[in-house]
């Protein structure tokens, strides 16, 4: 079967992604460039019987003059024709409604020599947005071929199809003459270069990309070398000239009865960016996203986690007696109990925020944003990285290149562990689960839902004066400007909604799986072997402690159970560094699990299963991870989770480094290990003292 390379690109918000999904469905791969860590997202799509099409769907760009690295290095990707993703065609995205700035890539792209479609995406709002387009004018003005679609509605997306199969049929020449940017610089170039593409000429003498050998028929000459700011400036000319361009062709094709289209959306905009009330309301979707976190997810929570002690108690019972038994019952089952049991919470984090995302509420958030963070000495650009770290720091910390500053570039990286992200919602979820009581505020606000969205607020607050601290040390020249494109309101496409959410959803469980999986292994080895003198005589020293008592079978087999894993290898390492914890309230067994989290944060629970289960007594000792925290007594017979501990908790993971994946991105950006180790002992340190007063203050 043929197959051919297909480029989707387009501006921010034009629905591109919607389209590739449209086209791809679940046939998608998320990949990243080699050698560098920008996500390539490619699919594939059948045409017709004979030819199916590779999709290759680039990051939002406004030009082919990219504005940061990671533009830079996926635009390269399709415009070097010995890279494996170089195109057979390209399709542009635009949007009915801000055509005019579109189509400023558009010609772009086409002036490259791209065999080159223009899909016209949201067509079914052209209507009610009041905007006619004469299609055949216009086609005929950009030679090229336009096709009108609606990716929400699945509505012409047969015709892009047929429209890709057809692309050899499509004129390839210029649509934008660039001597009208300076004749006779641009005269002076085709001279040089009479046989190469004049648009991958010119990019070539900016520096921006540098393509297949370009051979100039003489030698290069003095008069067509320009300084820096002298190409510069042709490059803002020629968005100008091309501007002109583009309106002199809409001028006829485009047209847009203001008394038709409404004033809906600057309304809303008023509401949800208002200086006072955008605040209350994003605070009310945060409490809104929680409770329903907490209440949707209960059922199929205590269902997991009910089913995974189920399964570990068959096994025990069922298998054969022996270490492999053990290692499953033990180790590996808890461990992945205590993983996937959270699958359904982020399952419907992921699915709210998918639907903010879709309906372009998210972007009134960033904009929101923008205004704390100035007082705070942020730029408007550490926006994104802020925001985008609720989802993983990781993304966030390498989104921060998008800053010129290099200063305000280094604290944005540095404070942006700080905001909560996805992995440590396992960990706040359960522990809230057992301090915090499930009743409502003023009668309609769920308290467990209010101190979860807390939790999100006080991380947020910690980066903000975090970073005001370090703009103090670090202090910038210049505050780099922050633009954002308020996009469209939509209606959220489920398809797109549920898509993300899967992703999400399986990067968790793969992520935290592997992990987990390591770790459950480790601890049983080091919870079920230990010293001989020790660990291998539980039962006489049990028996000797215990010599004027008559123990019952249960009693003796729970004394014996418990000693082994104290004496054991992992109760060992567990007692020697549990005095570092215990001020902030914390055994040897959550000291452990706090340690060993560092490898990520969602396996927390998981490590405490897992050791938890290490020390029952026998098959029917198996129960509710949950269940088991909240019955957890200290030597004395006190509860080991009380309030003070659980708030211990919630601040020291709410402060500390995330993970040790977010450590190693920092170096990277940062190519320092001068700040990656400032960053860690201050998070650490900003941590440990707020769990040791908070603890001290509470027990």
């Amino acid at each position: 079967m043929k197959q051919l390379k297909v480029a989707l690109i387009g501006n921010p918000n034009v629905g591109k992604t919607s389209v590739f999904n449209a086209l791809t469905g679940l046939n998608q791969h998320v990949g990243n460039y080699p050698g560098v860590t920008v996500e390539r997202k490619t699919g594939t799509t059948i045409l017709n019987k004979d030819t199916k099409a590779s999709i290759i769907d680039l990051p939002g760009v406004y030009s082919v003059n990219p504005n940061s690295k990671d533009e830079e290095i996926a635009l390269k990707a399709i415009f070097d024709t010995s890279n494996k993703d170089f195109p057979d065609v390209v399709v542009v995205v635009a949007e009915v409604e801000n055509l005019k700035r579109n189509l400023l890539l558009f010609t772009q792209v086409k002036d490259l020599g791209f065999p080159t479609i223009l899909a016209l995406n949201m067509a079914d709002q052209m209507e009610k947005k009041g905007i006619s387009i004469d299609v055949p004018a216009l086609e005929k003005a950009l030679d090229t071929k336009i096709v009108l679609i609606s990716a929400r509605k699945k509505e012409g997306i047969d015709d892009l199809k047929q429209a890709v199969l057809n692309y050899s049929n499509y004129n390839t020449n210029s649509v934008f003459d660039l001597k009208l940017i300076d004749e006779n610089y641009f005269s002076l170039l085709g001279n040089l270069y009479p046989n190469e593409n004049p648009y991958k000429v010119w990019l070539t003498q900016t520096g921006i990309f540098q393509f297949e050998k370009l051979s100039p028929l003489v030698s290069s000459s003095a008069t067509v070398q320009k300084s820096a700011s002298e190409l510069k400036k042709l490059q803002q000319r020629e968005t100008i000239k091309r501007y002109q361009f583009i309106n002199d062709i809409l001028k006829d094709t485009y047209k847009i009865d203001t008394s038709k289209a409404t004033d809906i959306r600057m309304k809303f905009d008023r509401i949800l960016t208002h200086k006072f009330w955008g605040y209350i309301i994003f605070f009310f979707v945060l409490l809104l996203i929680y409770g329903s976190i907490f209440e949707l997810a209960a059922f199929p929570m205590d269902f997991v986690d009910g089913l995974f002690a189920d399964l570990s108690t068959w096994t025990s019972a069922n298998l054969p007696e022996g270490k492999l038994t053990e290692l499953l019952a033990d180790g590996i089952i808890p461990g992945l109990g205590g993983v996937l049991m959270f699958v359904p919470q982020i399952a419907i984090l992921f699915f709210l925020i998918s639907i903010l995302e879709e309906t372009g509420y998210m972007s009134r958030v960033v904009f929101l944003m923008d205004r704390i963070m100035k007082p705070f000495g942020l730029s408007g650009k550490s926006v994104v990285p802020l925001v985008s770290g609720t989802a993983c720091a990781i993304p966030a910390i390498m989104s921060a290149r998008n800053i010129e500053n290099p200063k305000e570039r280094l604290i944005t990286m540095l404070v942006t562990p700080f905001t909560t992200c996805s992995a440590r919602i396992p960990v706040y979820i359960i522990i809230i689960s057992l301090i915090i009581p499930k009743t409502y505020i003023l009668g309609f606000i769920p308290l467990q839902a209010f101190v979860m969205t807390m939790m999100y607020v006080l991380g947020f607050l910690a980066a903000l004066l975090s970073g005001l601290v370090l703009s103090k040390i670090i202090k910038a020249d210049r505050k780099s400007f922050f633009v954002i494109e308020m996009p469209t309101y939509k209606v959220p496409i489920l398809k797109n909604v549920f898509l993300n959410m899967y992703e999400k959803v399986v990067s968790y469980v793969v992520g935290a799986g592997k992990i987990i999986l390591a770790l459950s292994v480790i601890l049983w080895f080091l919870g079920s072997h230990g010293p001989i003198d020790t660990f291998g005589n539980a039962e006489e020293m049990v028996a000797e402690k215990h010599i004027n008592e008559r123990l019952t079978e249960e009693r003796y087999n729970s004394e014996v159970a418990g000693y082994q894993l104290e004496h054991s290898y992992i109760g060992i390492i567990g007692r020697t560094i549990e005095p570092v914890f215990r001020p902030l309230g914390y055994d040897w067994k959550i000291s452990i699990a706090v340690l060993t989290s560092f490898a990520a944060r969602e396996v927390f629970v998981g490590n405490l299963a897992t050791l938890y289960n290490l020390g029952g007594d026998d098959a029917e000792d198996e129960t509710k991870i949950i269940d088991r925290m909240a019955n957890e007594k200290r030597a004395d017979g006190t509860p080991v989770y009380t309030f003070a501990t659980g708030i211990s908790l919630l601040l020291f993971y709410a402060f500390a480094m995330q993970c040790l994946s977010t450590v190693g991105v920092t170096k990277k950006e940062t190519n320092s290990w001068k700040w990656t180790f400032v960053q860690l002992i201050f998070m650490t340190a900003v941590a440990y003292v707020a769990a040791l007063i908070a603890y001290q203050l509470l027990k």
